[in-house]
């Protein structure tokens, strides 16, 4: 008899009711008080989730009579934030103190790094890794691993298992680190061709070609690494760039040709559409007008530049040129995985960290750059960071009254952007009560 392959189950949809937040496409909160999200399972063991249909609570169940619908009284639905930027070999060297950037990877980063070429020690760290992530509301992330091959298999088979969307990559570093970090030119761009044809666009997951930093990889690794994202176009690319004064030298001394150290990457082949770069913090207008035209974007990280002493985000000067952005957390150097502690260091660099002092970011907007606007920044707009029709179902179920004192403020909160804030400023973990990863709670 002829094989007859196995019939996929139907479509499943099944609704959310609680106050809904989204946003329309040029960042604007959209805000029902008494929502209703609709979502489509499908697919084998309903590994696919799409919103269907989102709205007031009272107009959304009409066009879906008989509908099945979880009530959550009192609770707030989001899009799961983006983290766009850290590093999961660095999970358990959060806090720890140093001078500044560079001592930091020398005393702590690299030996703690090293440890990844153990499989075992990395499919460890990145389970807990992935659940502190979901744990804080966090679905979608741009993840560093080390420079070994084990450590990045150990994260996507994690995320995999988990149904995430998350994209990483085998760190490139071929000189100025030390032994058991350093990989060797050649055969790291093998390895990490192996690892896009094994592992990129497997489900939810991409990969991303990851040169550590200009310093630490060679003139032929970073062209290498150019000429791979040029073969592979829809793979990212991640790095980082004008983070901390004494790195910004560094590159100079190092690479006296290029005009810059974004010029460094951009001579590499390494500026296009999905690449994204953490920090930004010493670039000038050419550069972010170069970021702008070439499609790229910059990871913002203020807990980790305000650990690190690095320096301060230009937001004025970001938006001005209109240079693409998002937040990040930049674990380890960033002191929290909590998409509410890096709003509210971002709420801060831009009140103090300005060329003229006093700029306030909207609510709003810091919660956008943590979602709908990192998802842009990685192509993935109308794919995750929103509640609109047609996104992945990924969303965080938050409790405004999580503690005594959130519920005290929260109650008094006038209008929107109130409420947004005092989450921003009060919240964390425990604001999360449920992440869902296409539909699926991530517990």
């Amino acid at each position: 008899m002829p094989f007859t392959p196995p019939k996929e189950p139907a479509p499943v949809l099944h609704g959310h009711r609680a106050a809904i937040l989204r946003f329309d496409a040029q960042g604007s909160p959209l805000y029902e008080s008494d929502g209703l999200l609709v979502v489509e399972t499908a697919g084998a063991g309903g590994r696919c989730a799409r919103i269907v249909d989102v709205g007031s609570h009272q107009a959304v169940l009409a066009r879906h009579p008989g509908l099945a619908v979880t009530h959550w009284p009192g609770k707030l639905i989001a899009p799961g934030f983006i983290d766009l930027h850290l590093h999961y070999p660095q999970t358990d060297i959060i806090g720890a103190p140093a001078d500044g950037l560079l001592p930091w990877l020398e005393t702590y980063t690299f030996p703690a790094e090293s440890r990844f070429a153990d499989a075992g020690h990395a499919a460890e760290v990145a389970g807990f890794f992935l659940n502190e992530l979901t744990r804080h509301g966090v679905t979608t992330a741009l993840v560093f691993a080390s420079s070994h091959p084990e450590s990045v298999q150990a994260l996507f088979n994690a995320a995999w298992l988990r149904g995430l969307r998350l994209i990483t990559g085998k760190v490139l570093q071929d000189r100025h680190c030390p032994d058991g970090v350093r990989d060797d030119t050649e055969q790291g761009l093998v390895d990490s061709e192996e690892l896009i044809d094994e592992w990129h666009l497997r489900e939810r997951l991409g990969y991303a070609i990851t040169p550590r930093f200009a310093p630490t990889s060679s003139d032929a690794q970073l062209r290498g690494a150019g000429e791979l994202a040029a073969f592979y176009p829809d793979t990212w690319i991640q790095s980082h760039v004008a983070e901390n004064l004494d790195e910004t030298r560094w590159v100079r001394e190092l690479f006296p040709e290029a005009r810059s150290y974004l010029d460094v990457y951009a001579r590499a082949g390494l500026l296009r559409p999905r690449a994204v770069y953490a920090h930004c913090i010493h670039l000038d207008d050419a550069d972010r007008a170069l970021m702008r035209e070439c499609g790229s974007a910059a990871a913002v990280s203020p807990t980790s530049n305000l650990f690190l002493g690095s320096g301060f985000f230009d937001f004025e000067a970001a938006a001005r040129t209109g240079m693409a952005w998002g937040l990040a957390s930049d674990v380890g150097g960033g002191t929290s995985f909590s998409p509410f502690h890096t709003m509210l260091a971002a709420y801060y660099v831009g009140r103090e960290g300005q060329t003229k002092p006093g700029l306030s970011l909207r609510p709003s907007a810091l919660w956008w750059h943590h979602t709908g606007a990192a998802a842009a920044a990685l192509g993935l707009e109308g794919v995750v960071g929103n509640l609109q029709p047609g996104c992945e179902a990924d969303f965080i179920v938050l409790d405004p009254q999580a503690t005594p004192l959130l519920a005290r403020r929260t109650a008094l909160a006038a209008n929107l952007e109130e409420l947004l804030f005092a989450m921003i400023v009060l919240g964390d973990d425990r604001l999360v009560v449920r992440s869902h990863i296409a539909a699926r709670p991530a517990d």
